[in-house]
């Protein structure tokens, strides 16, 4: 039997496991609040209590098929979802009002810069992407023919991104 828990850890300390349930494909914080990601028949994100982890609410997602991440933003407070399956990203805002915008690429993995823009990376395309936060590409880069399977990326000054690549032989 396979077990699945989801544990939330402050510096090198478990504070506590959230009950059994689907995996868990993201997890951020925002506003006193923790968002998990889990596949779910309709697109939902999970919204806990940052103290006492109590299930809150849930916050549907339309049109969600296929997730594989998810960031928020703290200036603009919202989260960012990429669904692999549409091909595109899903922002929802803290009441739950959403919007989408295509990728044209299938979003591996998401994160935001100091610009408050979303970093997109696309795996099978070897591209790292950077949205507005309106969803307008401002930047695509297509990755050297050795960094393979990018998985995820952040920005660290204005054009230095560092990559986290799986390896395989």
């Amino acid at each position: 039997m396979l077990r699945r828990t989801c544990c939330l850890c402050t510096v090198g300390q478990l504070v506590h496991t959230l009950s059994e349930g689907l995996p868990v494909y993201g997890v951020t914080s925002l506003a006193e609040e923790i968002y998990l990601l889990r596949p779910k028949a309709v697109g939902q994100v999970e919204v806990y209590d940052v103290i006492s982890y109590r299930l809150l609410r849930c916050l549907t997602v339309p049109k969600l098929r296929g997730i594989s991440d998810m960031t928020s933003c703290k200036y603009f407070l919202c989260l960012y979802i990429s669904d692999h399956i549409v091909e595109c990203i899903h922002r929802l805002d803290l009441q739950g009002n959403s919007t989408q915008w295509p990728v044209n690429d299938s979003p591996t993995s998401l994160s935001v810069n100091s610009d408050h823009n979303l970093i997109v990376t696309c795996r099978r395309v070897r591209k790292i992407k950077e949205f507005s936060p309106r969803g307008d590409l401002l930047r695509d880069v297509t990755l050297p023919d050795d960094v393979i399977n990018p998985l995820h990326a952040i920005q660290l000054v204005s054009l230095l991104c560092v990559t986290v690549t799986l390896l395989t032989q």
